[in-house]
């Protein structure tokens, strides 16, 4: 059986990538394809639980580097019970957030050892590695912004700081600048059908003529 396809969605708070999974999964499945959407942290039981250490509680609840090894601890349980069975039938797996998030947010956000991380990815994630990473982009302060009045968001991030979001930024739109043929970058400002209309843009390509 060939392969499924593997599709994150990363960026900052307030972007919009929870809608926009959710309305991709809908018209993928739509045209027929099988269709597994789920989240980091979490995705799993197991990973479930880690995500309520991590994103409830004060912003220093945790160091950068505890929080590396809690994400990788959600993720391993996550990859062997959801998406690797997924891809192994075929399956579209659309997740929001993966392992690029662990690079921005604890790496480039927090003060934890780019080695640490990049050997956490080699043993941890091994070869699921997405096709297509979708980040979106969107200037800090309107992210915030959003998210606040959404009531949407992970209050421990959240509460951050600003500086820390900035961050963020810079750090997914270097990883899509080191890994072009993985990584599009979405500008997030638009309105939701625009959005939705430039991630499919991307997205149909990779799937090949059974998407069209």
């Amino acid at each position: 059986m060939t392969r499924g396809r593997f599709i994150s969605f990363e960026g900052g708070e307030g972007a919009g990538k929870s809608t926009q999974a959710r309305r991709l999964a809908q018209r993928l499945t739509a045209l027929g394809h099988e269709v597994v959407l789920t989240r980091e942290p979490g995705g799993s039981v197991g990973a479930e639980a880690i995500r309520d250490l991590l994103v409830n509680g004060p912003a220093e609840r945790w160091s950068a580097t505890t929080e590396t090894l809690l994400m990788y601890a959600a993720r391993r349980d996550h990859i062997e019970r959801v998406i690797a069975p997924a891809l192994a039938r075929g399956a579209v797996v659309i997740c929001d957030r993966f392992f690029d998030s662990t690079r921005a947010y604890q790496g480039a956000g927090g003060d934890a050892p780019q080695a640490l991380i990049a050997a956490l990815e080699t043993h941890v994630v091994g070869a699921v590695i997405p096709d297509l990473t979708l980040i979106f982009d969107l200037p800090a302060p309107e992210g915030l912004a959003r998210a606040v009045a959404r009531g949407e968001g992970e209050a421990r991030f959240e509460a951050k700081g600003l500086a820390f979001h900035e961050r963020l930024r810079a750090a997914f739109l270097g990883i899509a600048a080191a890994e072009p043929a993985r990584c599009a970058v979405i500008d997030a400002t638009a309105d939701i059908d625009t959005v939705s209309e430039r991630i499919w843009a991307v997205t149909e390509p990779r799937l090949g003529k059974a998407a069209s």
